[in-house]
Formats: structure tokens, sequence, C-alpha cells
């Protein structure tokens, strides 16, 4: 199994979903990993306020704060290769770079509707 690890920008809380305005776009990855952690893959997470450790310990982490500053945050690693910078992955990033199948960040609901419909395409 592939292993993930996003370096966010500092935040209030561990996910960024809380405080008067919530960013959709951390809504939606913190909705996708809790999906993602209920099918037994855990993403690990680092936030710049709360672990800055994290940050200096690893060493490509730490050379792209330094050469690129802050913005280069969010920082998405997999298998201890950097995937992405500047922003977190989308969807089918996920997807695709944990190798998984798309049901996987899914809503059950979602799901149960995919497969009905394949299930159904097939029966033709």
């Amino acid at each position: 199994m592939k292993k993930m690890v996003i370096y966010d920008p500092a935040m209030c809380c561990p996910t960024g979903v809380c405080g008067p305005s919530v960013d959709k776009n951390l809504l939606r990855v913190a909705t996708l990993l809790n999906r993602l952690e209920k099918r037994g893959i855990k993403v690990e997470r680092h936030n710049l306020s709360d672990n800055p450790q994290a940050f200096v310990d690893n060493k490509a982490v730490n050379k792209l704060l330094v050469d690129e500053g802050v913005d280069v945050l969010p920082i998405t690693m997999v298998d201890g290769e950097v995937v992405k910078t500047g922003e977190y992955p989308t969807n089918e990033e996920f997807v695709e770079l944990l190798e998984i199948p798309e049901e996987y960040i899914m809503s059950e609901l979602a799901a149960n509707k995919a497969r009905k419909a394949k299930m159904n395409q097939n029966n033709r």
C-alpha cells in the first residue's frame, strides 16, 4: 500500500476545517481522508503550527520551504517522493497516487449508485 503524507500550512486546527469561514477545498480533503480512513487507508498529515519539527526533519520538505517559502505548502508526498506542491491533490489525483478504487473516495450513496449503474450496464 502506498504511503501518503501531507505537510499542511499553518492552520488553527489539525484539519483546518474550523472558524467562521470554512475553506471548501480543506473540507473536501478532510472528508475524503475520513472516507479513506474508514477503508483502512491512513494519510498522515502534519500541520506547520502543531508539528513544525516534522517539516524540519524531512529533508525534501525542509529544502522546499527554504527555497520557496511557505507558499509551497501544502506539500504532498507518496512513498517518500514529493508529488505535488502548492495545492492539495484533486480527488482523481488521490485515486491515482494511492492506486485505489474510485469508490473509496465516494460517499456511500454515490458508491452504491455507481455499483448499481455498473451492474445494470453489465446486464444489458
